[in-house]
């Protein structure tokens, strides 16, 4: 069952339309339904209720204004990460690897967007 702080991947006529965060899931009036409220994970954000049978928020399909739903809870996929080996290159044969060459320093800048949006507040956009 998907619970509170959980990804599902909504489902609408067969096709994944969005995903969404579970924020609540209370136990509604009516005997065996729960509202469950979710964060809809698109822009804008919108939070909405609805109010399911705890086999729907287990993934069987329903049924909401003659479309066919479904939720899916997502769940993060293992990695599969190559484990780190000691950079002895004298067990290498005629690396082709090409050394890395040291660059001189350039006028970057850092940009905070914490200070780029203050000063938007304050004095408006930046022309550009």
């Amino acid at each position: 069952m998907a619970t509170i702080k959980d990804i599902v991947l909504i489902h609408l006529e067969d096709s994944p339309v969005s995903f969404a965060r579970v924020e609540s899931i209370l136990p509604d009036p009516k005997q065996d339904w729960y509202q469950i409220k979710l964060l809809m994970l698109q822009i804008p954000l919108q939070v909405v209720t609805w109010i399911l049978k705890d086999a729907y928020i287990n993934g069987d399909e329903f049924h909401m204004n003659g479309k066919k739903m479904k939720l899916q809870t997502v769940e993060c996929p293992a990695e599969d990460l190559p484990i780190p080996t000691p950079a002895n290159r004298s067990d290498q044969p005629n690396s082709t690897r090409t050394p890395l060459k040291k660059t001189e320093p350039t006028d970057a800048k850092i940009i905070s967007f914490a200070d780029l949006k203050n000063r938007q507040k304050d004095h408006g956009p930046d022309p550009a």
